[in-house]
This record gives C-alpha cells, sequence and structure tokens, in this order.
C-alpha cells in the first residue's frame, strides 16, 4: 500500500515538474517571438493559449491516475 502511495507521488510530482518545465519554456518562446515581430503578438498569444491548454492536461490526467490508485488500487 505504501508503494502506491509513494508512485502516485511520484506521479503528481513529475506532472509538476514537467508542467512547470513546459509553461516556462511556452512563455519564453512566446515573449521572444513577440520582440521579433510584434505585429503578429495577438495571433502568437492565441496559440500560447491553446498550447497551454493542451499542456496543461497532461499533469490533469496524471492526478486522475494517481487519485486511481490511490483510493482504488490502494483502499
Amino acid at each position: 500500500m505504501e508503494m502506491v502511495i509513494m508512485a502516485a507521488a511520484v506521479i503528481i510530482g513529475l506532472g509538476a515538474l514537467g508542467a512547470g518545465i513546459g509553461f516556462g519554456l511556452l512563455g519564453g518562446k512566446l515573449l521572444e517571438s513577440t520582440a521579433r515581430q510584434p505585429e503578429m503578438a495577438n495571433q502568437l498569444q492565441t496559440k500560447t493559449f491553446i498550447m497551454a491548454g493542451l499542456l496543461d492536461a497532461v499533469p490533469m490526467i496524471g492526478v486522475g491516475i494517481a487519485m486511481y490508485l490511490i483510493f482504488v488500487v490502494a483502499g
């Protein structure tokens, strides 16, 4: 049971770490692209928000799997 809870913690932790790195890279590229071509700022921002939504889905799936492990497998 303890191993299942530790596995869930690792899933959530690595998902959060990956999302943090992804959002950092995404924001940096948005600023870099907007600085190079300011006239495309609206299009770049729209595409960045779409990518942020997709990027945020991965840790949420990890949380769902971790909750399944905690409440169904370990419980």
